[in-house]
């Protein structure tokens, strides 16, 4: 990571992690364990990638980041309560998240899965809310209406499910990234659009440019995943090493070899940098964005 991505970084993730304090209801009030419990999935450790391409899309279209802390917040809360929901029992039945015991571990079941709903529930709650948003009422429903579409059955939730149903099963390529286009890629290209919904009068050609360098991210988020599942080891993962592999999960190694995944990768690494000419230097911290995806080591 680049010394300025990386001061970009720590600035934003202060930013979203003061926006989502202020959102979230304490640990003091009622019902207390529920709330604590959100906050622990919540101010995990996470990366806050998320949030960053909302500020990061900002920065390219002139938006200034007050108007974005509500989506930065919402497509977070969004992530966070599909993390609690996926290292269930019934789903991966993970113990780590992060390095930490995982929300049902540290508290229990049942209080994960409202945890999962709970916040949920605030990501549009802030949506319709948060009065430093774009003021334009249309704006704020397309916004809704997108997310809503990108973490249900037709997005992330749908992803999830044919993740569910493809466990020891044989997916061909186009299958596999289907399935991360919906549970990985739906979130991360609404992370980009909700900034560019905050421009209402954002040129149609320019929105379709920036969904195409976040569809190309989204899907090099998950083949990198998937090659750090194998090549890394569990202290750096902050989750067992090879977990993916013992499930027998459908992976892009796993399909297409770590080679051609690592081609494929840059490939739509290219893809990505190319979509974002039109913006040029205001979106160079997007492109750096799109480098330190492929290049992380966890």
């Amino acid at each position: 990571m680049t010394v300025n991505l990386k001061s970009c970084f720590t600035q934003y993730r202060t930013r979203v992690d003061g926006a989502l304090d202020h959102w979230l209801p304490g640990d003091d009030i009622h019902p207390t364990h529920l709330h604590e419990a959100m906050r622990y999935a919540t101010f995990n450790g996470g990366k806050r990638v998320r949030p960053l391409l909302t500020y990061l899309t900002g920065e390219a279209l002139n938006i200034a980041p007050e108007q974005l802390d509500g989506p930065a917040c919402a497509i977070e809360l969004i992530h966070s309560y599909s993390l609690v929901h996926d290292d269930l029992p019934a789903m991966d039945d993970d113990d780590l998240r992060r390095g930490k015991p995982t929300c049902h571990k540290a508290y229990d079941e049942a209080t994960a899965i409202l945890v999962g709903d709970g916040l949920q529930a605030l990501a549009f709650y802030i949506l319709a809310h948060d009065d430093n948003m774009v003021d334009d009422t249309n704006a704020r429903l397309r916004m809704c209406a997108l997310l809503a579409q990108s973490s249900g059955s037709r997005g992330m939730v749908g992803g999830q499910a044919i993740d569910l149903a493809a466990v020891g099963k044989s997916l061909s390529l186009a299958e596999l990234q289907d399935m991360h286009i919906h549970k990985t890629g739906a979130l991360i290209r609404t992370s980009v659009m909700l900034a560019a919904y905050s421009k209402p009068d954002l040129d149609n050609g320019l929105i379709e440019k920036l969904d195409h360098y976040a569809k190309c991210i989204g899907l090099n988020f998950q083949i990198k995943d998937d090659i750090l599942d194998i090549e890394a080891d569990t202290e750096t993962l902050g989750k067992p090493q090879g977990s993916d592999v013992d499930a027998n999960k459908p992976t892009y190694p796993a399909i297409v070899g770590m080679e051609d995944a690592k081609r494929m990768m840059m490939d739509l690494h290219q893809e990505a940098l190319d979509s974002l000419t039109p913006f040029g230097d205001k979106a160079e911290r997007l492109r750096q964005l799109a480098e330190y995806i492929i290049s992380r080591e966890y």
